[in-house]
C-alpha cells in the first residue's frame, strides 16, 4: 500500500509515536508499504512554527528541516506540490477550509495514495481513493 501521512501523523511519528493507534502503527511499520510525505506538510510545519503555533495546541513544535531529513533518511518519499495537485484541490467540494489539508487530499487523489489521517473532517470526502483510508 502507498501511504501519504498527513501533517499530524508525521509529527507523531517523529515526536510522539505513542499517539499513533496500533493499527496505523502497523501500517507505517509494514515493510510492504511505501511511505510518502508532502512538501505541503513541511511547509505547514515551518509556517506554523514561525507563527509560534503548532498544527494543534497539543502538538510539539517541530523543526521542519530536521523532520524532513529524518523522514527521507528513514525511507519516506517526498511528494512536491504540482499544478495538477493545485487544480485538484481547487475542484474539491468545500468541505474542508484548511488549504494544507485540501492539498493533501488532492495529492492523495492525483497520486493514488491512501491518506493516513487523524483529521475528523477529511473522511467526509467521498472520493475513490478514500475507500482504504485509515482513521486514527
Amino acid at each position: 500500500m502507498r501511504l501519504l501521512l498527513d501533517t499530524h501523523v508525521l509529527i507523531w511519528v517523529a515526536e510522539q509515536p505513542s499517539r499513533i493507534p496500533v493499527t496505523a502503527q502497523a501500517l507505517i511499520e509494514d515493510p510492504e508499504n511505501d511511505l510518502f510525505f508532502s512538501s505541503a506538510s513541511i511547509w505547514e510545519i515551518a509556517v506554523k512554527t514561525n507563527l509560534s503555533r503548532a498544527p494543534r495546541p497539543d502538538d510539539l513544535q517541530v523543526d521542519s528541516r530536521l523532520l524532513r531529513r529524518q523522514l527521507t533518511a528513514n525511507g519516506y518519499t517526498e511528494i512536491p506540490i504540482t499544478g495538477d495537485h493545485g487544480i485538484a484541490a481547487a475542484e474539491l467540494p468545500p468541505i474542508h477550509k484548511d488549504p494544507f489539508d485540501r492539498i493533501l487530499i488532492a495529492q492523495a487523489e492525483v497520486e493514488g495514495l491512501v491518506l493516513l489521517t487523524a483529521d475528523s473532517v477529511i473522511p467526509r470526502y467521498r472520493l475513490p481513493f478514500r475507500r482504504h483510508i485509515e482513521k486514527l
